[in-house]
């Protein structure tokens, strides 16, 4: 039988997308470590690791936030630690557009626009198409490559994107992201096969 935690990890960690996650976390039947938002994170990966472990049930939505520092950050360091720890299965990644000055980017399976759309171009922060097609420019992405996770779902910042995804309407561009994790990861499936 597999132990391992199943996870969702999110590259945002602000009040916004704290207050977001909270809430879609709940709203899906899932948990979120709170403790672990900050701008930038503060957290170790060992330390979140331990908070995963605690959390009372799957599936478990961590934040991770570099602060828009240039290069490999706290936050990177700590989501790389997570993702790569034995007792954690990273069911997807949701990879949130931010202003980098064209400086970090990472590839993305799917976009969401913030009218609610799929796309297979980037999006910017403010939930808009971009012009690549499968990049999003971040500040917390500089190492998602690197990680073997099953999909990585770009969108907008987190709570934000124009109102179109505030809390007050229920997150729906954030929710829509975390929803599509939870689906094209099979994770729903196994879970009632494993009851």
């Amino acid at each position: 039988m597999d132990d391992r935690r199943s996870v969702i990890l999110v590259t945002d960690g602000d009040d916004y997308a704290r207050r977001s996650i909270e809430y879609v976390a709940k709203e899906i039947g899932g948990r979120c470590i709170s403790l672990s938002h900050g701008n930038p994170t503060v957290l170790s990966g060992s330390a979140i690791v331990n908070l995963i472990k605690k959390a009372s049930h799957d599936p478990v939505i961590v934040m991770f936030d570099d602060s828009g520092f240039e290069g490999e950050g706290a936050g990177e360091r700590a989501l790389k630690y997570v993702a790569s720890h034995e007792d954690i299965e990273v069911l997807g990644i949701v990879a949130v557009a931010a202003k980098t000055r064209q400086a970090e980017w990472t590839r993305v399976d799917v976009c969401i626009d913030r009218e609610g759309e799929l796309t297979p171009y980037g999006v910017d922060k403010y939930g808009l198409p971009e012009m690549d097609i499968g990049r999003l420019n971040g500040d917390t992405v500089y190492c998602l490559d690197e990680l073997d996770v099953p999909i990585i779902v770009g969108i907008g910042d987190i709570g934000k994107m124009a109102k179109m995804d505030d809390l007050d309407i229920g997150s729906p561009i954030t929710r829509k992201a975390i929803e599509l994790i939870i689906e094209r990861s099979g994770y729903r499936v196994r879970k009632q096969n494993a009851e």
